[in-house]
């Protein structure tokens, strides 16, 4: 997409949530205020603010095509015809993010206008997201979850439960902070359970080892827990 293309869009979409949902209507005006002097020339050169745009955009027009039905059963009815991660995150988590002040928001936008935000384990996630899914599990992964919410992906081994996960490369030792300022940040947006999962690169087989645990978890972690796993 285009940069001149996704600040039309913005700006179409807000008069859109303007009829439909003032929440989204208030967090696209924030985001275009945010972007709205940049030069194209600029936008277009930050890749990871970009495409953090275009999940947005995407998201607000799916989120207003459910809004929009007629009823409220309906509305139910389009979301139960999701997968379970996607009904997880549209039908939780992206309004709870719509509708709460967002702590985390202004400091990692900074770092995307910057182009300071970077995504080492980029290729890794996208294996494992892979592997979970040649295994029949469904995922979600936003921009939004991983910055604002502690989680690099959402995963579901069926048709319920689905499951915020945390990958990291850290050793035990150095985890405590990073862990516990992610159980604070799920029990904050009300994330009922989660996995922080350590893996070693140099492990054999590493990325089979965590589809094996996610999905695993996503399936059997109780409401409440929110457990650490190394690797």
């Amino acid at each position: 997409m285009l940069a001149k293309d996704i600040k039309k869009r913005l700006k179409k979409l807000i008069k859109e949530a303007s009829l439909v949902d003032p929440n989204l209507e208030k967090r696209l005006i924030e985001i275009d205020r945010w972007v709205g002097d940049i030069k194209t020339g600029s936008l277009t050169a930050k890749r990871f603010l970009i495409l953090f745009l275009e999940q947005i955009i995407r998201d607000a027009e799916a989120w207003l095509k459910f809004k929009s039905l007629p009823s409220e059963e309906e509305q139910k009815l389009a979301l139960e015809a999701l997968n379970p991660t996607l009904k997880y995150w549209y039908n939780y988590l992206f309004p709870q993010w719509l509708n709460h002040k967002d702590p985390k928001f202004y400091i990692w936008r900074r770092k995307l206008m910057a182009g300071k935000f970077e995504q080492k384990d980029e290729d890794l996630i996208a294996s494992a997201i892979e592997e979970i899914q040649l295994r029949g599990g469904t995922v979600v992964k936003r921009y939004v979850i991983d910055l604002s919410m502690s989680t690099d992906i959402i995963v579901s081994a069926g048709q319920e439960g689905s499951l915020c996960v945390q990958l990291t490369t850290l050793s035990q030792e150095f985890c405590q902070e990073k862990s516990n300022d992610w159980e604070d940040t799920l029990r904050f947006w009300s994330i009922e359970r989660g996995l922080f999962l350590s893996y070693n690169p140099g492990e054999p087989n590493f990325v089979n080892k965590i589809a094996n645990i996610t999905l695993y978890n996503s399936n059997n972690l109780k409401i409440g827990v929110y457990l650490r796993f190394n690797l």
